[in-house]
């Protein structure tokens, strides 16, 4: 089974100089393959202020930081790449601004046509979701386990499994193919902080794998 990894996803308002020890105490506390910076409702500016202010926090640890949204802004502000929605920059224009050598993923909601398509064009990797009901944003697609199953046998593309995700819930996704968890909740409003969160689910996986 491939090793499955910890995809942090920031909450979608922040204020950077006061979220940069939480994103820090995250990092330092186990294995996370990237950082995606996802702002809603914020101007240009406060992303590039974001971006400026934790990008370093990541890069500094090898971990990909990954903005939301804006390839142009990522390239701009020095990102390791940019996750595009259905709704979003189309993957194509997306690859052209951030370059060949950035990480483009992809959201491919419960749909495997989607995700055929973004695969064969070249997206680094899918994310399919949501497969538990989440408050962080307004899940219209309810994904399943055996999506992550199926994509995994017929596919080298690396999926993301997204939506409610916790220490809890985890097990049937990192069984089933995940390669990487998209968590936001579990982490950042961990009771005991960020670290505890990070180190609750990096154990829950490696529990999971070995099951």
């Amino acid at each position: 089974m491939a090793d499955c990894r910890l995809y942090l996803v920031t909450p979608p308002a922040l204020e950077p100089a006061a979220f940069a020890p939480k994103l820090a105490e995250a990092l330092d506390a186990g294995d996370v393959a990237c950082v995606q910076l996802r702002l809603k409702d914020c101007s240009d500016d406060d992303i590039r202020r974001a971006c400026d202010v934790l990008r370093p926090i990541a890069q500094d640890r090898e971990v990909a930081f990954i903005l939301n949204d804006h390839p142009l802004l990522a390239r701009e502000a020095g990102c390791d790449g940019v996750h595009v929605g259905q709704t979003d920059t189309p993957y194509e224009q997306a690859r052209k601004i951030v370059g060949k050598d950035a990480i483009v993923g992809v959201t491919c909601h419960d749909s495997r046509h989607l995700a055929m398509e973004a695969g064969e064009a070249g997206a680094d990797y899918v994310a399919f979701g949501a497969f538990f009901p989440t408050t962080t944003k307004t899940a219209d697609h309810k994904a399943e386990p055996e999506l992550l199953q199926w994509w995994s046998e017929l596919m080298e593309v690396p999926c993301v499994a997204i939506g409610g995700i916790t220490a809890d819930n985890c097990a049937p996704l990192v069984k089933a193919g995940a390669d990487f968890l998209a968590v936001v909740n579990a982490v950042w409003g961990h009771p005991d902080g960020p670290g505890a969160g990070v180190k609750a689910l990096n154990a829950a996986i490696e529990a999971a794998s070995a099951g």
